[in-house]
């Protein structure tokens, strides 16, 4: 399997640029989901980058039980996706971390009905340590207390809005992020003291963070739609790489990855 996380600056270049990132790995041949030798198949997902370890899982999963096909899986932020499928970029399947971004594809015609299939919800997410001491949302606030936040047109960005907001608080990031990867990236590698991200992402950073609960969380959860594209080149497979993630199987998958059912 073959996946990759798009940069930050992905978001503003050119879309022959995002079609030249597709390819895997050291391959060096573009992405795509037609026949391969010996009559393999590729399916090639775009889905959210929070997405990264249940789908790139679920990948080998779908592999596993459909010898010959190759599941290739294009991580980054779901504002990015979106307007990378609207401009051209070939894919077969859309996993977006938002309705909206979904809607994008859906409003230019690109997709079939959504499904919607987990949900998110954020944590304040601190180093192991927590040398800042932040316990609270509040604690934010703090002009001492570095700050990351997602860009507010990416999903986890306006969850972080909706979060303040609901709570009355105004933080002042110190940086802002394309995706939230690159956001809890901040605080693994010690440059802030905290950031909004996702309950996954808390999890999947297997203890370089700590994730701190809190109440307003509730009234910014994220849920995630998934789409077979109109125009899929892989066409039944790329159904039931969907059906798989509709799956019970692919419910454990996510819900262990803190992800919640709908």
């Amino acid at each position: 399997m073959v996946f990759r996380r798009l940069p930050r600056w992905a978001i503003v270049l050119p879309v022959m640029l995002a079609l030249t990132a597709l390819p895997g790995c050291g391959s060096g041949a573009p992405a795509a989901s037609t026949s391969a030798g010996g009559g393999a198949k590729e399916v090639t997902v775009f889905a959210a980058a929070s997405l990264t370890e249940t789908f790139t899982e679920l990948g080998k999963t779908f592999e596993a039980a459909h010898p010959g096909t190759t599941v290739r899986l294009n991580f980054g932020s779901s504002s990015t996706l979106a307007q990378q499928i609207i401009q051209g970029a070939p894919a077969d399947v859309f996993a977006s971390a938002s309705p909206a971004t979904m809607k994008a594809v859906t409003d230019a015609s690109l997709a079939g009905s959504p499904t919607t299939f987990v949900r998110n919800k954020l944590q304040i997410a601190v180093p192991a340590g927590n040398p800042a001491g932040v316990d609270e949302l509040e604690d934010l606030t703090a002009p001492q207390v570095k700050v990351a936040l997602c860009a507010e047109q990416v999903p986890c960005g306006a969850a972080a809005v909706k979060a303040l907001d609901a709570a009355g608080l105004e933080v002042t990031p110190v940086t802002l992020e394309q995706d939230v990867k690159a956001t809890l990236t901040k605080v693994e590698l010690g440059e802030v003291d905290a950031a909004l991200v996702y309950t996954t992402d808390v999890i999947a950073s297997g203890g370089k963070v700590r994730g701190i609960a809190f109440p307003e969380a509730g009234q910014a959860v994220n849920d995630y739609p998934i789409a077979v594209l109109a125009e899929a080149p892989a066409g039944d497979p790329a159904r039931r790489f969907v059906d798989l993630v509709l799956s019970p199987q692919g419910e454990d998958v996510l819900t262990k990855a803190g992800f919640e059912a709908p």
